[in-house]
């Protein structure tokens, strides 16, 4: 059973915009503090955001003030907004809970041209 489906990433130049999506199993996304992370070739699996149920977000310094996350608990959904896109935000998105408990998805591939 998928758990987590990653969509809405692309190829943009620096300065634009994307908005990533994920859609998450019923089971568990209620009870979640949700969250995004990314990951560069190379590196590891790093946090970009969180966001709790009742709706309050924290990020990583490095997306501050670009990256918003948002979700809708009637359609389990968690979305990543993501504006003033840089070279070094090239990475695979992925989402699962903040604390990585369920089974990893796909991701979705952000590229950030300069």
């Amino acid at each position: 059973q998928v758990q987590l489906v990653e969509s809405g990433g692309g190829l943009v130049q620096a300065g634009g915009s994307l908005r990533l999506s994920c859609a998450a199993s019923a089971s568990f996304f209620r009870f979640a503090t949700m969250a995004w992370y990314c990951q560069a070739p190379g590196k590891q699996r790093e946090f970009v955001a969180s966001i709790t149920v009742g709706g309050s977000t924290d990020y990583a310094d490095a997306v501050k003030g670009r990256f918003t996350i948002s979700r809708d608990n009637k359609q389990n959904m968690v979305y990543l907004q993501m504006n003033s896109l840089k070279p070094e935000d090239t990475a695979v998105y992925y989402c699962n809970t903040v604390t990585r408990s369920r089974p990893w998805g796909q991701g979705t591939q952000v590229t950030v041209s300069s």
